[in-house]
C-alpha cells in the first residue's frame, strides 16, 4: 500500500514539475521579445516564482519519491533495462531544469543573448524526454 501512495504522489509531483518545465521556456520566449523595462521586470518576477516556488519543490519531491520507490525493491528495479533508460532520461530532465535556472539568471541579470526563436526550439526538448520516460514506465519495452 505504501508503494501505491508513493507512486500517486510521485506522479502528481512529476505533473507539476512538467507544467513548469513546459511553461518557463514559454515565458523566456516572451521575455526575449519584450522591449520595455516594465514587461521585462514582470517576466523576471514570473520566472523566479515559477522556478523557485513550483519547479524546484516539485522536482525535489518527484526525485525523492522516485528514489524511495526504487529503495523498496532495488534488486528488481535496478535489474530492468527500461528503468535504466528511464533514469537516464530523468537525469537529462534534471539537467534541462538546471539549464533553465541558468537561463533565468541570465535574464535576471539582463545578460540574455538568445532570441525568442532559440527559446521556441528550447521549449521542445522536454517533450521528447517526457515521451521517452512515459513509454519506458508504461510499455517497459526492455
Amino acid at each position: 500500500m505504501l508503494f501505491l501512495w508513493l507512486k500517486a504522489f510521485h506522479i502528481i509531483a512529476v505533473i507539476t514539475w512538467m507544467a513548469g518545465i513546459f511553461y518557463l521556456p514559454r515565458l523566456f520566449v516572451y521575455h526575449a521579445d519584450a522591449t520595455d523595462t516594465v514587461s521585462s521586470e514582470r517576466f523576471k518576477v514570473m520566472e523566479r516564482k515559477l522556478y523557485r516556488g513550483i519547479m524546484n519543490p516539485s522536482m525535489m519531491v518527484a526525485v525523492a519519491l522516485g528514489i524511495w520507490m526504487i529503495l523498496l525493491n532495488p534488486d528488481f528495479y535496478m535489474s530492468q533495462g527500461w528503468m535504466h533508460a528511464k533514469l537516464t532520461m530523468a537525469v537529462l530532465m534534471i539537467g534541462y531544469h538546471i539549464w533553465c535556472g541558468r537561463l533565468l539568471r541570465r535574464f535576471r541579470d539582463d545578460q540574455n543573448t538568445h532570441s525568442h526563436v532559440f527559446y521556441r526550439w528550447f521549449n521542445e526538448a522536454p517533450v521528447f524526454l517526457l515521451l521517452g520516460i512515459v513509454i519506458m514506465v508504461v510499455v517497459r519495452p526492455f
